[in-house]
């Protein structure tokens, strides 16, 4: 999720306790490969004393982007040399640049190519360091997952993670979450682990994804933003945390969903204080906080959020909604 997974979401996202593993924005690999101080630079985690983790110690994963299976392996081999613990391997971005630049989902369509390119980082990596691969259900036939998948996992794929889309039906609702579970009926002999992502929203969602799919594992972005509470709240349903446990507790979900102001205003000046050290932009922190509300707003979580996208700061967010929660 480019310029939503940055390194302030993955800690606050860490520190909440309801992730077993985070994942970077893709860094896309097209004409030069970079070197482990750049990969330090897109991922602090890398950086000394910070072991591919974030603080609350769990384990981040570098996403890499491209379709040169040489430099995306030599790219693998160096950010593993930096400190990477895993390699994500994108085909699954929908954005039209990253397509028309050899990118993305735009790989679906040659499934060869997806073998060759997990084949050549598998190889170029110690076999402790796992590398996984994101993949949609193809790019405009649903049954293209079939095959891409296995030849993800001759390529070597310890995890596959699909989405449950085309690329040409982008983030359109609705997901198609059986196909997933084909996938992982026909991958369980391999002992190839299917993670189930998209539109998983709610608590409701997931449950449906999880009859429909059968799947143990579940990748969650955009509806993390949304809702808050929403991790939590799946983990404890796949017995990852007691049931009493979880940081917004039982009941968070509803208030965000509700679009509770005390709620947010909590979560968002979490996110800003964990945020500040990360960043020496202008104007960024408060960018983060209008497009994580504006993920919010769409799912009708944040009914007010027409009145704050106005505001220049994150500090005027943040007093708005102090004010009028207490108003309330």
């Amino acid at each position: 999720m480019e310029g939503v997974t940055d390194a302030p979401m993955r800690e606050f996202m860490g520190r909440q306790g309801d992730f077993t593993h985070l994942v970077t924005e893709f860094f896309r690999i097209s004409q030069d490969v970079p070197g482990i101080r750049t990969f330090q630079e897109h991922m602090p985690e890398l950086r000394a004393g910070r072991d591919g983790r974030v603080s609350s110690g769990t384990a981040v994963t570098l996403q890499l982007l491209g379709g040169d299976p040489e430099k995306l392996a030599l790219a693998a081999e160096r950010a593993v040399r930096g400190g990477a613990l895993g390699i994500d391997l994108n085909f699954g971005c929908p954005a039209p640049t990253v397509n028309r630049n050899d990118g993305g989902a735009t790989l679906l369509k040659y499934p060869e190519r997806i073998e060759a390119i997990v084949r050549a980082v598998r190889l170029a990596v110690p076999e402790s360091v796992p590398v996984p691969a994101k993949l949609r259900l193809g790019f405009d036939r649903m049954d293209a997952i079939d095959e891409n998948a296995e030849r993800a996992v001759r390529g070597g794929a310890a995890w596959i993670t699909i989405h449950g889309r085309t690329k040409v039906q982008g983030y359109q609702p609705p997901a198609y979450w059986e196909p997933i579970g084909r996938v992982r009926r026909s991958l369980a002999g391999a002992g190839v682990p299917v993670v189930a992502n998209g539109e998983i929203f709610t608590r409701e969602d997931f449950l449906r994804c999880r009859d429909e799919t059968g799947c143990e594992h579940y990748m969650i972005g955009r509806g993390a933003l949304a809702d808050p509470a929403l991790p939590g709240v799946v983990a404890r349903e796949l017995g990852l945390l007691p049931r009493s446990a979880g940081a917004s507790g039982e009941g968070g979900a509803d208030l965000f969903r509700s679009g509770d102001m005390r709620a947010w205003h909590e979560v968002l000046s979490a996110v800003c204080d964990i945020g500040a050290p990360f960043v020496d932009r202008k104007f960024y922190l408060v960018q983060r906080v209008k497009q994580w509300l504006r993920y919010a707003w769409v799912r009708g979580n944040a009914p007010w959020f027409d009145t704050v996208k106005r505001f220049q700061t994150e500090g005027e967010i943040l007093e708005w909604l102090k004010v009028n929660s207490a108003d309330g």
